[in-house]
């Protein structure tokens, strides 16, 4: 990788600190700058962990283009993992902030790259599949989750998971329908003005430091309840706790952006589905069953029947495409991901704070 000068937007967040550190610890000499305007609760955790990496941070607002005037200089790549990241972002309120983040962010992003002809990797979601699609893919049910059918008779799913030859035509949330825009956006930028872009559509990712609540981060939602004894539901569906999702380890995840920094002309212009697959995935009543034997603790969970809007049944990435084309696959399961978890949680009393209040 020959970048110097590295830009992360949502840089105190989750996948945007991890990545940044993971960076700082294997690119000596590069200027990498975070950007972050603090608003989801538990980002400022993680501003010691930059500084001490000699990570520059930048307190701004991606929906304010002046806010990415930096004074760090032209970045030679910018890594685009800001977002509101809740499927449930405007259900019952305004949609102002998830649109002009999601949106109008990301336009000012790719404004910055045209203008200093940086190459963009881009953090999108599996979410701009539309929803009555996925929740349209044929299932077996069994005691404990369901699984995807042999026989399906929708495009781009198999027993792998989901593809990106999955349909596109439908409602996604305005979360999902965000970043679809913003991918169609950036594809235009890329031809335009000849910027190197990637896309991944990323499923759950989990690991160590992410602030998870109800609605974004389900897996180290569940550890932390069961760590520190918090009521849960399992919501929709029937309330069985059968859904299901794969689990993409934080640090598989930093590995695969290694990889296409370091063959971004190879794979410019490329879109990717990007999950823990098959191997990595689980209902949530199976991820308790994990957490009972990770934490010692087994809690009472509630049964709430009712599906709410936007819920989604099952979903696993199908990676084929993104290991053909670089040979990359996750190499941690989902019990290796719910134990990163517990163990940050358990040596650091200073997180708590953001389940227990």
């Amino acid at each position: 990788m020959n970048y110097r000068r590295i830009l992360i937007t949502g840089g105190a967040g989750f996948i945007g600190s991890s990545y940044a550190i993971w960076l700082a610890e294997r690119l000596e000499g590069a200027r990498i700058v975070a950007v972050d305007n603090l608003k989801r609760r538990g980002a400022e955790l993680n501003l010691p962990r930059l500084r001490s990496h000699g990570i520059e941070f930048v307190h701004g607002d991606i929906r304010n283009a002046e806010d990415l005037q930096l004074d760090a200089g032209e970045p030679e790549v910018i890594i685009e993992c800001s977002a509101e990241p809740s499927v449930l972002a405007g259900y019952g309120a305004a949609s102002e902030y998830v649109v002009r983040t999601n949106l109008f962010g990301t336009a000012n992003c790719l404004e910055l790259a045209r203008r200093c002809r940086a190459d963009v990797v881009f953090l999108s979601t599996s979410r701009v599949y539309p929803i009555a699609l996925l929740n349209s893919i044929a299932v077996d049910e069994s005691a404990e989750r369901f699984d995807i059918a042999d026989a399906q008779d929708l495009a781009g799913v198999s027993r792998e998971g989901v593809a990106e030859t999955f349909p596109l035509n439908g409602a996604r949330s305005l979360y999902g329908a965000t970043k679809l825009a913003s991918e169609l956006l950036l594809h235009e930028y890329a031809d335009m003005y000849g910027i190197r872009a990637v896309i991944n559509r990323c499923g759950v990712v989990a690991g160590p430091w992410q602030m998870a609540k109800v609605d974004q981060g389900v897996f180290a939602l569940w550890v932390a309840a069961h760590r520190l004894r918090l009521p849960l539901r399992y919501i929709g569906w029937g309330g069985g706790g059968k859904q299901v999702r794969d689990c993409l380890f934080i640090d598989d995840l930093c590995e695969l952006l290694d990889v296409e920094l370091a063959r971004i002309d190879e794979l410019n212009g490329a879109t990717f589905n990007v999950g823990g697959g098959p191997e990595a995935s689980a209902s949530l009543l199976e991820t308790s069953r994990h957490c009972e034997r990770i934490t010692g603790n087994r809690l009472m969970i509630r049964s709430d029947p009712e599906t709410r809007p936007g819920d989604v049944r099952l979903y696993i990435a199908d990676n084929s495409l993104i290991h053909s084309r670089t040979g990359w696959k996750p190499r941690h399961g989902i019990e290796h991901s719910l134990s990163a978890i517990d163990r940050w949680i358990a040596d650091n009393d200073a997180v708590r704070y953001l389940w227990e209040s």
